[in-house]
């Protein structure tokens, strides 16, 4: 169940990356809410949503880009690493 909160920042997340190609989590409320998270939990997080998930700062900054490579991944239910990617 994802909670009030998450979804608050799955909201402002999705919207920035509607607009620009990165978006940068600083707000301490919203730091909280995704340290809560396992790091694998933010991973799987930000791969069902499509994006690329970066901390930076030493913690104190989380980066989030559009992924490009994990639509298609998702909607084929295959990840690069598992050898369901045809070689290039």
């Amino acid at each position: 169940m994802i909670s009030d909160d998450l979804s608050g920042v799955e909201g402002k997340i999705a919207r920035e990356l509607r607009k620009r190609p990165e978006c940068f989590i600083t707000h301490p409320a919203e730091m909280r809410v995704l340290q809560q998270l396992e790091p694998s939990e933010l991973q799987k997080f930000a791969h069902d949503h499509g994006w690329r998930v970066v901390r930076r700062l030493g913690g104190r900054q989380i980066q989030f880009y559009n992924d490009t490579n994990e639509p298609l991944l998702n909607e084929a239910g295959r990840t690069p690493h598992a050898g369901g990617l045809p070689d290039s």
